[in-house]
């Protein structure tokens, strides 16, 4: 089996103001700083087969710091992206219900069929999730592996693991910063820990359930 040690990036300016990142690259604000420092405190002395990340600069910036810590490199892979918000982008999700509001019905309701314009689909956005982390499961099989992505893959990887419809309406939490643990033995996926945030001063979940 395969442990996946996943952590959503720290905060950023943008999350505190309830925008739209996607695949917009927004850096770390001094809050997210924060919080990747106390996410390499709380990994200090332990032992990762692998270390990967999101290329977006938030994701790298949270994971830099655990990175020096372990002595890994970073590995970067644009499949761990956050989903492409298309039109959405850089609106506040108040603004994006004003100006699209059969689209932002859609996107509330978890369509699954639903494609951003200019975006990705809700379905397609989830292969590309599981893909992603089923591959660095399957690279690195036996050992603990250390992930940085965004909320959106790790609402996909949970909906994966508890057998979840993507309409369904999401009743878990994504903090920034947090540490969830997924364990990846064959076709099975089991979630061992979610949303532990122990080693957070503070840390919130802006996104949409």
């Amino acid at each position: 089996m395969t442990m996946l040690w996943v952590f959503r990036h720290g905060e950023t300016s943008w999350n505190a103001a309830g925008r739209v990142q996607g695949q917009t690259d927004v850096p770390l604000s001094e809050v997210g700083h924060a919080q990747a420092r106390a996410v390499a405190a709380l990994l200090a002395g332990r032992r990762f087969g692998a270390l990967y990340s999101s290329d977006l600069q938030r994701v790298t910036q949270t994971a830099q710091p655990a990175a020096a810590s372990l002595g890994l490199d970073v590995h970067t892979d644009p499949r761990l992206r956050e989903r492409h918000y298309g039109i959405f982008e850089t609106l506040t999700y108040a603004e994006a219900k004003v100006r699209f509001p059969e689209a932002y019905a859609r996107f509330r309701a978890h369509d699954p069929e639903f494609d951003f314009e200019g975006g990705e689909g809700l379905r397609a956005f989830f292969e590309r999730s599981v893909a992603s982390l089923g591959r660095i499961a399957a690279r690195h099989a036996g050992a603990d592996v250390l992930v940085f992505t965004h909320g959106g893959v790790l609402d996909m990887a949970y909906r994966h693991a508890k057998g979840l419809g993507l309409a369904s309406k999401r009743d878990f939490e994504i903090p920034n910063a947090a540490l969830n643990r997924i364990e990846i033995r064959g076709e099975a996926w089991i979630v061992h820990a979610w949303a532990e945030r122990s080693h957070l001063e503070a840390a919130i979940d802006d996104l949409p359930d």
